[in-house]
């Protein structure tokens, strides 16, 4: 089955340990590890989410090629390797919770060891 509500990507995400949701601008929702972002939501209509797709852009473009229609290289962070994925297109929805628990692994191999989470 493809696709996945923000409603269960918001949840997914929160399941994490030390995940915490923050709102550093106006109707724009992001979920934190520390206090690095590892997923930008948008408001609920948005339909997508972004995250670390890789450790360099050409990794995270694999995402671009595979699902033309529904990645994008994201504004801003696009060169680090962060994507925006639809949430309700080709993207099953196994590779998009995939695809958050690797942005979210990502996030915390680069906190500094006080900052990791337990668990």
């Amino acid at each position: 089955m493809a696709g996945l509500t923000h409603a269960e990507l918001l949840e997914h995400c929160l399941r994490k340990p030390g995940a915490w949701l923050d709102q550093p601008w106006e109707d724009d929702t992001v979920v934190k590890v520390g206090p690095k972002i590892f997923a930008f939501l948008g408001g609920p209509d948005t339909g997508s989410v972004a995250l670390k797709c890789g450790a360099t852009r050409a990794e995270a473009d694999e995402w671009l090629a595979r699902y033309p229609d529904d990645a994008t290289a994201s504004a801003y962070t696009g060169r680090y390797g962060w994507n925006r994925l639809r949430l309700d297109g080709a993207i099953p929805r196994d590779e998009l919770l995939e695809a958050v628990d690797g942005s979210y692994a990502a996030v915390v191999s680069r906190l500094p060891a006080r900052e990791r989470p337990a668990g």
